[in-house]
């Protein structure tokens, strides 16, 4: 190896190892932020010993991903120093299918232990942490069933997208990045459209929001604001969680608004419909196609670096294979993406929470009651153990929702209540 090589070795595991520390040191700080008192804004709303409660279940999780965090980037920094990538890629080759299916084989080989030594930490964060603090109502056939379609989705959709990436690369010359981008935004809307029909049924029942009280305060609401409502469905969150929550998903004829079976259990009809009307503000601030847009940039930088690491036979011999390849170039490039994607993410988790504050104004200027507001909100977060008081880094990393304290803030600062 010579001194060229070495020193890129050195960059990539000074990269890998940052990251791990970067991580690690945002949680480390979060939990030391975090408040014995209850904030003022919560008394009367949140019950003390549950307060207390929160603050284990933030621990316990915390120190669960920060174990996870460092035996994987002791064991990447391992796998390299080892020679691993070089015995995968030999063994990959040696059934000689060609590139495109040896590239399939050799992130298969790779996926597998990934997948096993991810799965301990999914059993105990379901089945202790969950247990312990009254969340999980999974079943170990459910866990298992919903892991085995997981499984069997992403090694479909990965598998599509490394053939077309491989293949546009091998065959596309210097043009291959722009068609793999085109061809990655593609894939992306498409899943846009088919994820609520498609997707989403292969886990949870949905079923169309009954005929009540609910139902009529929804469609006055929507036909006051010009909005036609395709589909308002109830899932059967209750049957792996106790947690609630609310989402808006696909877009056009495809549109869904859902609302968890729990989140319908806990909450009056006016905090509904604020919430409702919160996920209605999305797509009249047409936050959905903005992100689109953001994720079409981010999607086109991604194959643009690739397309340069792909060209560089020094990253090769630093991860000890001594032919290049393109499968092998996207691992790489996977691994080393982390600086990038932390820039990114701090960006689109800036403007993702900007859309948010965007969504709760609408929803209490639209339904004109910041009380069920204010109020949703705080159930959320006692019923759900919301960590209330983050650490600021915490929150420009990883929230991509404003805490909730700062939410209610901006409510009562946008809409003074008698």
């Amino acid at each position: 190896m010579n001194l060229a090589v070495s020193k890129l070795l050195v960059i990539i595991l000074v990269v890998l190892v940052g990251a791990c520390l970067l991580n690690i040191l945002v949680d480390f700080l979060n939990l030391r932020h975090s408040q014995a008192r209850l904030p003022a804004e919560f008394e009367g709303d949140y019950p003390a010993e549950r307060y207390r409660t929160s603050q284990e279940y933030l621990r316990q999780k915390t120190l669960l991903a920060m174990i996870q965090t460092i035996l994987f980037a002791a064991l990447i920094v391992v796998f390299i120093l080892a020679g691993g990538f070089k015995l995968v890629d030999q063994a990959a080759r040696h059934f000689q299918a060609g590139p495109i299916v040896t590239g399939l084989i050799f992130v298969g080989l790779l996926a597998i232990p990934v997948f096993l030594l991810q799965l301990p930490f999914a059993v105990y964060e379901t089945f202790v942490i969950e247990e312990r603090f009254g969340f999980n109502r999974t079943t170990v056939g459910t866990f298992v069933l919903d892991l085995l379609k997981s499984a069997a989705l992403l090694s479909f959709l990965g598998a599509l997208l490394l053939v077309l990436v491989q293949w546009l690369f091998l065959r596309a010359g210097a043009w291959a990045w722009v068609y793999a981008w085109l061809g990655f935004f593609g894939l992306q809307l498409l899943l846009v459209f088919v994820t609520p029909v498609v997707i989403l049924p292969l886990f949870n029942k949905f079923v169309p929001l009954e005929s009540g009280e609910l139902r009529q305060a929804i469609e006055s609401y929507a036909r006051a604001r010009n909005f036609p409502i395709q589909g308002v469905y109830v899932m059967d969150g209750s049957r792996r969680s106790t947690k609630a929550n609310a989402l808006f998903t696909g877009l056009g004829r495809f549109r869904r608004i859902v609302l968890y079976d729990t989140l319908i259990s806990r909450h009056s009809v006016p905090e509904l419909l604020s919430v409702l009307a919160h996920e209605i503000g999305h797509y009249q601030r047409r936050h959905i196609l903005k992100f689109q847009l953001l994720s079409l940039a981010v999607s086109g930088l991604m194959f643009f670096i690739l397309s340069l690491l792909i060209g560089s036979p020094a990253l090769f011999q630093a991860f000890g294979l001594a032919r290049p390849s393109v499968y092998a170039g996207i691992v790489f490039f996977g691994l080393l993406y982390t600086p990038i994607d932390l820039t990114v993410s701090i960006f689109s988790n800036w403007v993702s929470r900007s859309f948010e504050y965007e969504a709760d104004a609408f929803a209490v200027a639209t339904a004109g009651n910041p009380e069920s507001m204010i109020a949703a909100l705080k159930k959320l977060s006692a019923d759900n153990l919301v960590n209330l008081t983050p650490h600021p880094l915490k929150v420009v990393c990883d929230y991509s929702h404003p805490p909730v304290l700062q939410r209610i803030a901006t409510i009562r600062r946008l809409f003074p209540m008698r």
